[in-house]
């Protein structure tokens, strides 16, 4: 939290204005004191807002200050605008609902953090003197209309051309009252809850031109951008006043229509209301999560070369490439990469298009170490991870499904259970710190978040059965698992007990290990002991006297593998064995969920059994990672099968096109395939370690570590491995290749 003063207040305007409001203040620089020396705009919002001093935006961030658990954190970005001042300067700023007032979660409700839009901010502004004046937002402001009559992040944005008011934003508009303009008033707001940004703002990452203009069968016009992307679509115009351009928006097409039935009840629809004279559009008060837009009443003839898409997400430096000889995987390793720049907009959300967009904690909890290797994702996902310590805090050691939690704000059905922690989602409390930790080597993000990592384990011990087993209540277990129907998705082949007590004792251990890191030596102890007693109990209910796991499918004997559950050499060679078997059985088609299919590679590689991983991850046959890469996706999918062999969406409600979770199988191919893992946090010493298979005959992976980078290349030569490895300098790396003792080089290039 920040401890600047502030002079500012929350202001808002004295009348409701349709759409997006703009507020404004004109100023004169104080004179007598010199040149300006420095100006920082500090500002946030009820809602989302863009500013801009003299007509010109004071940063290149959208969607500002973005989504947090607002109720704790409100965060504000600021910003140097030195060289945007005049002698006269005018302040504006425009607001959008975004999530505060927006719709959120399927259930049609807005309004859950409140009803009314605010803005608070403040320029100070410093003159060689050391005079500091300041310009605050206050009662003294002015409110008027804007262009935009509507605006919603599921529903679109509504620009009426007719109504921009050219100048607003700069000095001498005349804001007269006949005009449509207001006052302010304030609103009653607590300073202490605005919180400096841990994470990068969102910004426009990058432009897609379309394809190919398609007609549909029953003659829509259809724009191709042949990438599923987040953001929106621009242009310049000009026809006929009055007249109406739509874009509908859709990640797929079906029956060469726009296939809209995954966005249940989003309605991902543009609108620009043409003035008759050259209108340029662009909707940064919404976003959308799609490859095809469907054009209406465009003027004249629409050519790939008259609108383009741009690419929005939260601003990230990437970190980690992969590449290798097999096409289908270097298309997979691409979707996995455009499943998270659309949802790291802001905060790791499930999927970008649909009435949903939430922070769901199982997501980002088993594809963190993924999201680590490609960007650098600390401080945004440290960001989050206070905004979780928040939400726990407040939910007595609960750690929520979604966060920020808007799911408590909207009616649940009787039926619907009571919330409680949830194995696998409630761990991101755990399992997201610890990827963090292990990628960066930042001992902070561990002592920041330990109180919250011990208060789920601590809460979790409350809820086991008198066996010692998680086993009670609601749990999503292996979510979506390719055999269960597609309206039942919790209805997966491995116990949910299984399935949380295997989760309980994985985060038992980090937790106690992390206390260890801490020096809180009787804290590591005790989670150390709860581990153990886990151990046990998992071993006498849960493991049959011949080593069979109850349940006896691919996800439990994944995860007693992945987590070290079992208590024996000879039991984990079973559990590797009898994996291996079901995995044949299944014809290498995937037969896991969201529970077991982040581990089954990595736990099939761990025990000898390289060859089936790699079949695994080569099978192309629907379920299969590379089955709808045959199907042209370009995005993972939230289901195996989100779109069936015959081109028709899966039936079941719940069907997004760019999902990453099951993209979580890229921390095998840049571990296993690319050969690069910590050996120590944050790759303080490094393994270089790849293990060549068939169907791929070389790989090239490289990763920008805090000491530097860290490049592996191999390649098959007449039945040899061939392998190019660079470490940093001053890092040393253990080096265990096929055939060879393990061994140890220092910093610089390498051949083997």
């Amino acid at each position: 939290m920040t401890s600047t003063p502030w002079q500012a207040a929350m202001i808002t305007p004295t009348q409701e204005f349709d759409g997006a409001p703009r507020l404004r203040k004109e100023f004169a620089l104080d004179t007598g004191h010199g040149a300006v020396a420095s100006a920082t705009l500090r500002a946030t919002a009820f809602g989302v807002y863009e500013a801009f001093i003299n007509g010109s935006p004071v940063g290149d961030d959208v969607l500002s200050p973005g989504w947090s658990s607002y109720e704790w954190r409100l965060r504000y970005r600021s910003y140097d605008v030195t060289a945007l001042l005049g002698q006269e300067s005018v302040l504006g700023v425009e607001l959008g609902n975004g999530w505060y007032r927006g719709r959120l979660a399927w259930h049609g409700e807005s309004n859950l953090y409140g009803s009314e839009l605010g803005f608070f901010g403040q320029l100070d502004i410093t003159f060689a003197d050391g005079h500091v004046q300041t310009v605050a937002s206050d009662d003294t402001w002015q409110a008027g209309p804007s262009a935009t009559t509507f605006n919603d992040l599921y529903d679109g944005q509504v620009v009426d051309a007719r109504r921009v008011q050219p100048g607003w934003s700069a000095p001498g508009f005349a804001a007269a009252s006949d005009g449509g303009w207001a006052g302010v008033r304030t609103l009653a707001f607590d300073a202490g809850r605005l919180a400096t940004p841990v994470g990068p703002p969102v910004v426009r990452t990058g432009v897609v031109r379309p394809v190919e203009i398609l007609t549909s069968p029953t003659g829509k016009t259809l724009v191709d951008f042949g990438q599923n992307l987040v953001g929106w679509l621009r242009f310049t115009v000009q026809g006929e006043a009055g007249a109406a351009i739509t874009l509908r928006h859709a990640e797929v097409l079906e029956d060469g229509e726009l296939g809209v039935r995954p966005l249940r009840s989003a309605k991902a629809a543009d609108t620009l209301i043409l003035s008759g004279g050259s209108d340029f559009f662009e909707p940064t008060k919404t976003f959308h999560g799609f490859r095809y837009a469907e054009v209406t009443g465009w003027p004249g003839t629409l050519t790939t070369d008259s609108l383009e898409a741009v690419v929005v997400h939260s601003e990230l430096e990437r970190i980690g490439e992969f590449e290798c000889s097999n096409p289908l995987v270097n298309q997979l390793h691409s979707n996995i990469v455009w499943g998270l720049r659309g949802n790291f907009l802001d905060l790791p959300t499930d999927c970008p298009q649909r009435d949903e967009r939430l922070g769901w904690t199982g997501d980002i909890g088993v594809f963190a170490p993924t999201a680590a290797f490609l960007y650098d994702v600390q401080g945004f996902l440290q960001d989050w991870l206070l905004d979780l310590a928040a939400e726990q805090e407040a939910a007595d050691g609960l750690v929520p499904i979604t966060v920020p939690d808007a799911l408590k704000y909207c009616p649940q059905p009787p039926e619907f259970p009571k919330p409680e922690s949830s194995a696998l989602w409630s761990e991101a409390s755990v399992w997201v710190p610890w990827a963090l930790w292990e990628a960066y080597g930042d001992l902070g993000v561990l002592r920041n978040q330990y109180a919250s990592m011990a208060s789920h384990t601590r809460r979790v011990e409350t809820l086991l059965s008198p066996e010692g087993l998680w086993d009670q209540g609601f749990q999503f277990g292996d979510w979506l698992d390719p055999d269960a129907a597609p309206d039942q998705p919790w209805a997966a082949k491995a116990d949910t007990g299984v399935v949380a007590t295997a989760c309980l004792y994985r985060t038992a251990r980090i937790t106690a290990e992390t206390a260890r890191l801490l020096g809180k030596p009787e804290e590591s102890e005790y989670f150390e002991a709860l581990a153990a007693r886990v151990q046990r109990s998992f071993a006498k209910y849960y493991v049959a006297a011949d080593g069979t796991i109850h349940s006896d499918c691919s996800t439990v004997y994944a995860l007693a593998i992945a987590f070290d559950v079992l208590e024996t050499p000879e039991l984990r060679d079973f559990a590797g064995n009898r994996l291996a078997q079901l995995v044949q059985k299944n014809g290498y088609r995937v037969s896991t969920g969201f529970a077991g299919t982040p581990f089954i590679t990595h736990a099939l590689t761990d025990t000898g059994h390289l060859e089936d991983a790699y079949r695994l991850l080569l099978e192309e046959e629907c379920p299969s990672w590379l089955y709808p890469v045959t199907m042209g996706a370009t995005t993972v999918w939230e289901r195996w099968d989100s779109m069936l062999p015959d081109g028709s969406i899966n039936p079941g409600e719940m069907t997004s096109f760019n999902h990453y979770a099951l993209g979580a199988v890229a921390d095998w191919m840049h571990k296993v395939v690319g050969g690069i893992r910590p050996l120590e946090p944050g790759y303080a010493r490094i393994l270089i370690a790849p293990q060549p298979g068939a169907g791929i005959d070389w790989a090239r992976t490289s990763l920008a570590t805090p000491a530097g980078q860290v490049r592996v290349d191999w390649r098959m030569v007449d039945g040899r491995l061939a392998v190019e490895a660079t470490v940093p300098a001053g890092v040393s790396a253990d080096v265990d290749l096929p055939g060879r003792e393990r061994f140890t080089i220092q910093g610089g290039s390498h051949v083997f």
